[in-house]
């Protein structure tokens, strides 16, 4: 039983959909992972044991899949009900073979985690026992890059799952250097499809794909920032493939000469009729004309550029690395207003239906200087409250239906991206803490430790259970009432 799935690589091309004969999809059935099977032509043992087991044996009841970043394409990262606990447990660790810097999908019982050693992992939710293991692609030495600061690197962004195909999708960069697009079967492991999906004419080295896929308008989007150090002739960027395999790829790259990178790890966000929002990074533009860096901007299902926001002092913001595309856009309930917040440290509120371009922002507050993903869920009298991750430590934003926002509580000791599950927000800290605030107050109610996290891990949520990517795999830890 082999680890990894590999069909024929030779003539694969950029926007090739593979196709297999029937002679070769059966070879392939044959060395599907699934436990008790034979060997693959690789020899690489799947991990069939079970090195997840608790000290003592801790329940899981679980709820509702979460099969992309904070649950769906809005990026709300919200459980309306859930267990409002005060004392979280772990109940079982999963050593894997490399950082997890993504956040884990739950889908029909499954934890699945991608790994910068360059796996997709398929674990029992209720026990962590590994169910298979698919090896994508060696990861790649960060000697071998121009810059950056993962090392070494495999699966960065966070996989997405589509059930009208039963397939997960995640983007493994291999040696080359190239990003490569793998549709994974949920139930088995086996490779179904792998596509080259670096964008004509960019230079796949200096492109990092942090930002999570999202699924939407039948289209898996992937987008590209650049990699720590701003090396290299890059451009924030984003791909589009389609899920069937048939039509054509499309790509936007951000109108700017370098840079603007779309890098932030919740990814691209879709509006209720198909439309998709990023926020962009800092570009090398320090004046002039505004060439849509740090900005927010929406485009078509297409990728084609419909509208754009910028801070009035975008340029500036260039100048010293202050990009506002540091957090992901934050689609609010509704979803006709979007809120943005960066590095810079301003929180800005447009109209999804008029981004206002530059300075057109409905409100401005600060500060908060923000990386990762935020959370949001409906506020009172039909406004919002949203949850950022600032450097500040993690604040409450309240919007007003007027289209004011407000500060709330702030727990500076707490910085990592949140969710929101019943009247609880969820971060986990790099030292390893996973910290449970009252929604209302911002007071603790519980607190676990899981393991080293890397400095943009957010949970994922099922019924009962949180599942949290570590530096060695993922943790799963039990909300008791």
């Amino acid at each position: 039983m082999s680890s990894r799935i590999s069909p024929l690589r030779g003539g694969r091309s950029h926007g090739g959909a593979r196709r297999w004969t029937g002679a070769l999809a059966a070879a392939l059935v044959g060395i599907a992972v699934l436990a008790g099977c034979g060997s693959a032509s690789t020899g690489e043992p799947v991990v069939t044991s079970n090195p997840a087991a608790p000290v003592t044996p801790v329940p899981l009841s679980l709820g509702p899949d979460w099969p992309t970043y904070h649950g769906n394409g809005t990026r709300a990262g919200y459980v309306p009900e859930g267990p409002d606990p005060a004392s979280p447990t772990v109940a079982w660790r999963a050593p894997l073979d490399g950082a997890v810097y993504a956040s884990p999908i739950v889908v029909n019982g499954l934890v699945v985690a991608a790994t910068e050693g360059g796996s997709l992992y398929g674990l029992d939710a209720a026990t962590g026992a590994v169910r298979w293991r698919t090896h994508l692609a060696d990861p790649v030495p960060g000697s071998a890059l121009p810059c950056g600061d993962i090392d070494p690197i495999g699966i960065t962004g966070t996989p997405v799952y589509d059930s009208g195909t039963g397939e997960v999708f995640a983007v493994a960069t291999e040696q080359g250097i190239e990003h490569v697009l793998f549709g994974v079967d949920l139930r088995s492991g086996q490779v179904r499809d792998q596509r080259k999906v670096d964008a004509p004419g960019s230079e796949p080295a200096t492109h990092l794909q942090r930002g999570a896929l999202l699924l939407a308008n039948g289209m898996v989007y992937i987008p590209y920032g650049g990699n720590y150090g701003d090396c290299g002739q890059y451009l924030g960027r984003v791909v589009g493939v389609p899920v069937t395999r048939n039509g054509p790829e499309v790509d936007f790259a951000v109108p700017t000469t370098r840079e603007g990178g779309i890098w932030a790890p919740s990814g691209p966000a879709v509006l209720p009729g198909g439309d998709v929002l990023v926020t962009t990074g800092n570009g090398e533009a320090v004046g002039g004309a505004w060439d849509h860096s740090d900005s927010i901007l929406r485009l078509s299902p297409q990728l084609r550029l419909l509208d754009g926001f910028a801070p009035s002092g975008w340029a500036q913001e260039n100048s010293v690395d202050a990009d506002l595309g540091s957090t992901g856009p934050v689609l609010l309930p509704g979803g006709r207003r979007v809120l943005a917040a960066g590095k810079g440290g301003g929180v800005y509120l447009t109209n999804v239906d008029a981004l206002g371009g530059v300075d057109g922002q409905l409100d401005r507050l600060e500060p908060c200087h923000s990386y990762g993903g935020a959370a949001t869920a409906p506020g009172r009298d039909g406004g919002a409250v949203v949850y950022l991750p600032c450097t500040e430590g993690l604040l409450q934003v309240r919007v007003g239906t007027d289209n004011r926002m407000s500060r709330g509580w702030q727990a500076p000791a707490v910085t990592g991206s949140p969710i929101l599950v019943g009247t609880t927000v969820w971060s986990v800290q790099q030292n390893g803490t996973l910290d449970g605030l009252d929604s209302a107050t911002g007071q603790v109610r519980g607190t676990v430790q899981v393991g080293a996290a890397t400095r943009f891990a957010t949970p994922a949520t099922s019924g009962t259970a949180l599942f949290v990517p570590t530096r060695d795999g993922v943790t799963a830890v039990a909300l008791h009432h």
